[in-house]
C-alpha cells in the first residue's frame, strides 16, 4: 500500500515539474494555449455548425471584454501595492449606485451620469486610501490585505443599507438598444459592440496616462521600484492614491457595463469578480495589456465550456474560473505575460 502511494506521488510531483518547465517557456505555453483553442474550435464546429460557434464566440467577447475591464482595475492596484484588492468588486458596485443616482434620481444623461459617477467613485477611493491604507507601511501586504477584506464588507452592507437589495434597472448610455446586425450567421447587439469599443478606449487612454503624464511615470516608478523611488522624491502617498482613484474609476465604468446589461443590485459584482480575478492570474498580475487579453481568453473559456460541456452549464462557470486560476498558478505563478520579481535574500 504504501508502495502504490509513494509512486502515485512521485508520479503526480513528476508531471507538476514537467509542467513547470513547460510553463517557464512563455513561446511554448502561449502557443500551445493557441493550438487547443484552434482544436477545440474545429471539434465545436464540427459538432454544432459555424453560425452557433460564432454566436458563442461573440457572447464570449461580450463577457470578456468586461472581465477586462475589471482585471485591469485589479491589476493597477497590485502593480502599486503588490497586494491584490479584494473590495474591487465592492468599490466598483458602490461606483455603479453613484451612476444610477446621477442617472436616474438627479436625471443626468446616462454618459454624463457614468462620468459623473467614475469622479465621484474616484474621490472616494483616495479618501479610503488617505484614511485605512496610508497609515499602514506599504510593505505589510497582511495589513493591507485584511483592510481590503473588511472593506468589501462594509461597502457591501452600506449599499444594501443606502439602495435596499430590490434589482434596479441601469439606463443604458448607448444608442439602439435591442437591436442587432448579422454577422456570419450570428447576431450581434449594437450595445455589445459600443461596449467593447468603450472599453478598448479606456484602456488606451490609462495606457497613455502613465505613459505620457508625470503621475503615471511616478506610478510607474513606484510599481517597479519603491525604494528606489523614494531616494529620488516621489511622493509614495500621493502615488499610490492616484492608483487606488484610478483603478475605481475603471471598475465604475465596468460596473456601469454590466448593469446595462443586467439588474443592478448590492451584489451583482460578486460572479464577474471570480472570472475577473481569474484573468488577472492569467494575463499577470503585473502586466496592463495581459489583464485584457486574459479577460478575453477567460471570457471565450467560460461562454465555450457553459455552451458545449452540458454537465458545467452556466451554474458551474465559476468552477472554470477556479481551475483556470489553479493551472496557472501551477504551471506559470507570473501569468502569460506577467515577470517574475527578483529579490535579494
Amino acid at each position: 500500500m504504501n508502495t502504490t502511494s509513494n509512486t502515485l506521488n512521485e508520479q503526480l510531483s513528476g508531471g507538476f515539474k514537467f509542467l513547470e518547465a513547460v510553463g517557464k517557456k512563455r513561446v511554448f505555453t502561449i502557443g500551445g494555449l493557441i493550438i487547443l483553442l484552434v482544436v477545440l474550435s474545429i471539434v465545436a464546429i464540427i459538432a454544432d455548425g459555424k453560425t452557433l460557434f460564432v454566436q458563442r464566440l461573440v457572447d464570449g467577447f461580450n463577457n470578456g471584454f468586461i472581465y477586462s475591464a475589471m482585471a485591469l482595475a485589479l491589476v493597477l492596484i497590485y502593480k502599486a501595492t503588490s497586494v491584490v484588492n479584494f473590495a474591487q468588486g465592492s468599490m466598483a458596485m458602490f461606483g455603479t449606485f453613484i451612476c444610477y443616482v446621477f442617472a436616474v434620481n438627479i436625471g443626468m444623461p446616462a454618459w454624463l451620469a457614468i462620468i459623473a459617477g467614475m469622479a465621484v467613485s474616484a474621490l472616494i477611493a483616495a479618501g479610503i486610501e488617505r484614511v485605512l491604507i496610508r497609515p499602514f507601511d506599504p510593505r505589510n501586504h497582511l495589513a493591507i490585505t485584511i483592510v481590503t477584506l473588511g472593506l468589501l464588507l462594509v461597502l457591501a452592507s452600506m449599499a444594501g443599507v443606502i439602495w435596499a437589495y430590490d434589482p434596479r434597472a441601469f439606463p443604458t448610455p448607448f444608442p439602439l438598444r435591442n437591436k442587432s446586425f448579422g454577422l456570419l450567421g450570428a447576431h450581434v447587439a449594437y450595445t455589445a459592440l459600443f461596449t467593447w469599443i468603450t472599453i478598448i478606449v479606456a484602456v488606451v487612454a490609462v495606457s497613455l496616462l502613465l505613459i505620457k503624464t508625470k503621475i503615471g511615470l511616478a506610478f510607474r516608478s513606484v510599481s517597479s521600484n519603491l525604494e528606489s523611488s523614494q531616494l529620488i522624491g516621489i511622493h509614495i502617498g500621493r502615488t499610490l492614491q492616484f492608483g487606488w482613484a484610478l483603478a475605481t474609476a475603471m471598475g465604475t465604468l465596468a460596473g456601469s457595463l454590466i448593469a446595462n446589461t443586467t439588474l443592478l443590485d448590492p451584489n451583482f459584482m460578486d460572479r464577474v469578480l471570480i472570472f475577473s480575478f481569474a484573468a488577472a492570474t492569467l494575463g499577470g498580475l503585473d502586466s496592463l495589456g495581459g489583464a485584457v487579453i486574459a479577460g478575453i481568453i477567460i471570457g471565450m473559456v467560460q461562454t465555450m465550456s457553459g455552451g458545449y460541456i452540458h454537465l458545467i452549464g452556466s451554474v458551474l462557470a465559476p468552477t472554470v474560473a477556479l481551475l483556470v486560476i489553479v493551472v496557472v498558478l501551477l504551471i506559470r505563478p507570473s501569468g502569460l505575460f506577467g515577470s517574475k520579481r527578483v529579490e535579494r535574500v
